[in-house]
């Protein structure tokens, strides 16, 4: 038996295999809005067979937006164009999870095939960026972001509890929030972004306290009895990485104790200079089993995962409890199918719908 394919419970959640479909931002959106792309590219991915589907980082205001064609939930709008995602993603068999977030000083850039780099100051469909403290993070993003007042970050953590609400009552059954990828949380996360001298600022305490905040509040209105996850960027590559793993660690378990069902496990992306070692297979799976060991949490992990025997690697070996994939899922929805025919598993055909598996199973060799 794969261990890839063994279903995974957490909560109200049973996922019928180790495979997460991951949060990948498909930058299609009109007025933060989900559309016939949408639909379309969510349906595909569930019925490829995947144990969970994360729809891509939506942002909670506008403001948190990447760029202006990614999907929001600030509205209730917005909320009921999620509706037929939602649908498909449970027709196709899997679990229908979202991802929320806020871009902070990333926000107000051009899609990335049009320039992936903010959108200059002269442009209407751009707007101001805020972030911990007045720090362009550079490169093609030098826009300096207002530093954050304490009313609006009580207007953020608002934002993230109204699109929780809207969420749930679209019907989600997994969420995740986005504290990583040198997005809002991980600005203040970051020493590299939060120079802060408040009570937001300077101490580990203080800068991870808008996340704890921000999860104290999403947990109010999340319901208790379905998975609540936290996508955190636990390493920079910036030569201080022990360090700010271990800083990591102590926070993972601090989310553990707050309520927090499974960890993300990611990278910070607080520089534009990170030496993060694209060229190791899975990298970042060793760094995720130190934190389902030493912070006792269930964990997750992508980035250079691409191929069945990879996948079922990390698992076997303890490393990760779900694969998140990404670009394989892009390149082959049917992944899955695949995956389970290269690790043995019984009448793979069944990995996808009845009448996809009817089709391949009915002519065979012998039959």
């Amino acid at each position: 038996m794969s261990a890839l394919f063994e279903t995974f419970k957490i909560k109200g959640a049973i996922l019928r295999n180790r495979i997460v479909v991951s949060p990948m931002c498909q930058y299609s959106a009109t007025d933060g809005k989900a559309n016939a792309w949408h639909y379309s590219h969510y349906a595909s991915l569930a019925r490829g067979g995947a144990g969970l589907v994360t729809v891509e980082a939506i942002a909670v205001s506008p403001e948190g937006r990447i760029t202006p064609a990614c999907l929001g939930l600030w509205n209730d709008a917005q909320a009921e164009a999620l509706l037929p995602v939602v649908q498909s993603i449970k027709a196709g068999g899997a679990v229908p999870g979202i991802q929320l977030g806020h871009a902070g000083r990333k926000a107000s850039a051009n899609v990335p095939w049009e320039g992936d780099d903010h959108i200059s100051a002269d442009d209407p469909r751009g707007w101001p960026t805020v972030s911990a403290s007045a720090i362009a993070l550079g490169g093609g993003l030098p826009k300096v972001p207002k530093a954050m007042s304490i009313a609006d970050i009580e207007g953020v953590k608002a934002d993230f509890v109204a699109a929780t609400v809207r969420a749930r009552d679209a019907g989600f059954e997994w969420l995740e929030l986005h504290f990583a990828h040198g997005y809002l949380a991980m600005g203040f996360l970051s020493s590299h972004s939060n120079q802060r001298i408040d009570q937001y600022g300077g101490s580990f305490a203080n800068r991870s306290r808008f996340i704890t905040e921000t999860l104290a509040a999403v947990r109010e209105v999340w319901p208790r009895g379905l998975p609540l996850a936290v996508r955190l960027g636990v390493i920079e590559y910036d030569g201080h990485d022990e360090e700010t793993l271990l800083e990591s660690i102590e926070l993972a378990k601090i989310l553990k104790h707050m309520g927090v069902d499974l960890l993300d496990v990611s990278m910070g992306f607080s520089t534009v200079t990170p030496k993060v070692p694209w060229d190791v297979p899975v990298f970042l799976a060793p760094i995720a089993q130190r934190f389902r060991d030493e912070a006792g949490l269930p964990v997750t992990a992508s980035w250079g995962i691409d191929t069945a025997e990879l996948a079922e690697q990390v698992v076997v070996q303890g490393q990760v409890d779900l694969v998140s994939i990404g670009k394989a899922l892009l390149s082959n929805p049917h992944w899955p199918y695949h995956a389970a025919r290269t690790l043995g598993i019984d009448k793979p055909s069944w990995t996808l719908p009845a009448p996809y598996a009817h089709w391949l199973e009915r002519y065979t060799v012998g039959s």
